[in-house]
């Protein structure tokens, strides 16, 4: 087995991969690029057997577990999906803060086993003989509760992208607010959630079965939360760390929810250390430092990006915190001295008078852009290529997904054919069965456990048609165009399982600014007014992201329950009760944040400090408004840059694949990350860059000093810290709707402007 197959996983995250829906996650380093020590074999240094030989597997067939667990009969417990969906819940929660504020979400998978472990086995012990809450635990129950509470953790991506969008652009009614659209948010969620869900049910086999091994498709995140399952239920010794685990994630998840809380009411004393502000106040009010924080150089105590670093790793954190370096604190400022960008002036005092935000995405049309859109589109255009030519590179997959497709489609025509008593040499040619090669993966799971045809088929075409009646009257988007709308959120998913599969990073960026440009090319000339077309393209873009999202999310389960042994269907049933959960749950969500919050949908009023930055909101409008409306211009120089640095960032691509292989691999490690340099030119300040490399050199000095406590805390401190932030983001919202929030109650000292 390759090395880098060998080492695989420490490219996961304690909650999952990080999925940002806007303009691309902090990339997780992929296993061919991240040499840290995953133990494959692991848990006999978990049970305890120091100084044994570490057995080598092979992690394309079903892990070996333990021979003393016991046969579960039914995984799929009433238990095990009421904690996934609170679970899932939890993270749904943190999900739409993180992502209104930053653009990031994060799948619920390692966050549901560590808790689901913990929440379970206290019930298995508890409960007795008790019907529903007593009985066995095991390691394919434990993957159930994952795989819900990722459904129910999923789903939040329109919420902090597309659909904010629609309401600062003006596309959706006049004078309503997302309280006053709840049905059609409703709607649209569901689509979303369930198109992907049912048209990547058949690819199961291909991605996990037919080309896995051939083509290295590891799926780092659920293989790592496999593993970890596993050594959780390996007897006594593995019960022990896990338990460790679960107090180390609790305490964590704990302390991050009180800390967000209590900030809230001194912010900026115990979440934002304003350093150049200070200066500027005990050095007598001069302009120099007050310049420096107008580019948003100061330091925020955020557990959950503190956390984020501590996954992403050192490559990715320093290539983020370098490319904010390059943003604003070199183009920007550059920008600004030579008047081809300007910025917006915060006050006349004259001791605040030399403080600018320089983020503004108004008038786009009309005015002077802000640095802020002139280096969206280099971010953007680094995003799409980098993540287009990771795709492109694998074409040995995107051929035999083709063909593969092809083959199972001309085999089901011929059986119908022969069914009915007729036959076609052509269908039964090229339908006819592969041979099977050596390198195919045996399915472990007999007929009767995978998920029937029927099931998908039908879901797919009720969802189909479902979805052409609820785009037609309530989204104004006519059949044809429904139609093209869930083909591209197909083709993207095949593209982003694929390349998440090999990298852990799924570009939902690629996908969604993709689909948007497609739609702005499809609606050009065809009548819609510019409103019209700017809903369409937001729609379009939120299907494509959506069902690429659910889609990655669901093959994934599939093959953390490949490992660990647990059915598909299971899996599949448990996944589709967590989708629906998320379906009623991401609105109510998001209609709390945006009562709280109106800047979320209605934007900042000038020189209005708002507590989200939507990075991502801004980012999707710009986007639509470029693509179909000819008022709104792409500054020459940034269309210029953005071309060359596309160019370079698919550079990289084909040398790194190409050239950096065999003995020269070690040196890939080395290049800069361009998808996390893109994304700190698309958010308006560096200061989560700031915080993800303190996570980074963290973890990064925990690993080399102390790899055993790592391996027991590592993951779960990250975790803790992502979820706990986020809920209490939705603490937050609740304070502020209660009018007893920080900004009634609290104190705004060590503030810019006393207000941070």
């Amino acid at each position: 087995m390759a090395d880098e197959e060998k080492r695989a996983l420490e490219t996961t995250t304690a909650s999952g991969t990080i999925r940002p829906f806007s303009e691309g996650q902090p990339p997780i380093e992929g296993p061919n690029e991240l040499k840290t020590e995953l133990t494959v074999g692991n848990s006999e240094k978990d049970h305890g057997s120091d100084g044994a030989e570490e057995e080598e597997e092979d992690l394309w067939k079903p892990l070996k577990m333990e021979a003393d667990i016991p046969y579960e009969e039914n995984p799929l417990t009433i238990r095990a999906v009421v904690v996934g969906c609170i679970l899932g819940s939890l993270v749904a929660a943190s999900n739409l803060y993180l992502g209104l504020k930053t653009g990031f979400t994060f799948s619920a998978n390692m966050f549901g086993a560590i808790f689901g472990y913990g929440i379970l086995k206290f019930m298995e012990k508890s409960g007795g003989q008790i019907p529903i809450i007593g009985g066995l635990f095991g390691p394919q129950e434990n993957s159930i509760v994952q795989a819900v509470a990722t459904g129910a953790g999923g789903t939040g991506g329109i919420f902090v992208a597309a659909i904010p969008a629609m309401y600062r652009l003006g596309v959706m009614p006049e004078g309503h607010s997302p309280m006053d659209d709840i049905g059609a948010i409703f709607t649209i969620t569901l689509v979303c959630s369930f198109v992907g869900l049912f048209y990547v049910t058949p690819l199961r086999k291909f991605f996990i079965v037919q080309v896995a091994r051939e083509l290295k498709l590891m799926f780092p995140t659920p293989t790592a939360v496999a593993l970890t399952i596993r050594s959780m239920h390996a007897g006594a010794a593995g019960s022990l760390d896990a338990m460790k685990k679960l107090k180390c994630l609790m305490i964590c998840f704990v302390g991050a929810l009180i800390h967000r809380v209590v900030s809230y009411y001194a912010i900026g004393i115990l979440y934002d250390w304003h350093f150049f502000t200070w200066i500027h106040i005990w050095s007598g009010y001069t302009s120099w430092a007050l310049n420096i924080e107008s580019w948003g150089w100061y330091f925020e105590w955020t557990p959950a990006f503190i956390g984020s670093g501590i996954l992403i790793g050192l490559n990715p954190a320093i290539s983020m915190f370098a490319g904010a370096v390059i943003a604003w604190g070199l183009i920007g400022p550059l920008l600004v001295h030579y008047g081809e960008c300007i910025g917006i002036q915060l006050s006349e005092d004259p001791q605040w008078d030399s403080y600018y935000s320089f983020a503004s995405l108004r008038n786009l049309g009309t005015v002077t852009p802000s640095p802020r859109y002139w280096l969206l589109w280099p971010g953007v255009m680094v995003m799409v290529c980098s993540s287009m030519a990771e795709l492109f590179v694998q074409y040995k997959v995107i051929w035999s997904g083709v063909s593969t497709i092809w083959n199972q489609g001309c085999g089901g025509i011929n059986g119908m054919l022969v069914k009915r008593g007729k036959s076609s040499n052509f269908f039964a040619k090229h339908g006819a069965p592969k041979v099977r090669s050596e390198s195919m993966v045996e399915d472990p799971f007999p007929p009767e456990q995978q998920v029937k045809n029927w099931m998908w088929l039908v879901g797919l075409l009720v969802t189909v048609v479902i979805s052409m009646i609820i785009f037609h009257f309530q989204w104004e988007m006519n059949p044809g165009l429904t139609l093209l709308a869930i083909l591209l959120a197909f083709l993207f998913s095949f593209l982003a399982i694929q390349i998440g599969a090999v990298t852990d990073t799924t570009p939902l960026t690629a996908a969604a600014k993709a689909s948007q440009l497609v739609f702005g090319a499809a609606t050009s000339g065809g009548g819609f007014s510019i409103k019209h077309a700017q809903k369409l393209n937001l729609v379009a873009g939120g299907i494509a992201s959506g069902g690429a999202d659910v889609a990655a999310a669901l093959v994934g389960d599939f093959r953390t329950g490949f490992l660990i042994g647990t059915s598909p269907i299971k899996q599949w049933v448990g996944q589709c009760i967590g989708s629906f959960v998320s379906v009623w749950l991401a609105p109510g969500l998001f209609v709390l944040f945006t009562s709280a919050y109106p800047c979320i949908w209605k934007g900042e009023a000038e020189g209005e400090n708002c507590a989200f930055d939507v990075p991502s909101v801004s980012a999707w409008a710009a986007v639509a408004e470029a693509v179909t409306d000819p008022n709104v211009k792409i500054p020459f120089s940034s269309g210029m840059f953005a071309i060359a640095m596309g160019i370079l960032s698919v550079a990289q691509v084909v040398f790194r694949h190409f050239y950096l292989v065999g003995e020269r691999e070690k040196y890939r490690k080395w290049l800069p990350n361009w998808g996390a340099i893109a994304l700190s030119w698309v958010i308006p300040a560096p200061v989560f860059a700031n915080a993800a490399l303190l996570g980074a050199i963290i973890a990064a000095l925990w690993r080399k000093y102390n790899m055993r406590t790592w391996d027991i805390y590592g993951y779960a401190v990250a975790a803790g810290f992502i979820a706990g932030e986020g809920l209490g983001g939705v603490v937050g919202a609740v304070l502020t709707l209660a009018g007893v929030d920080g900004a009634v109650k609290g104190t705004q000292i060590a503030c810019p402007l006393n207000s941070c």
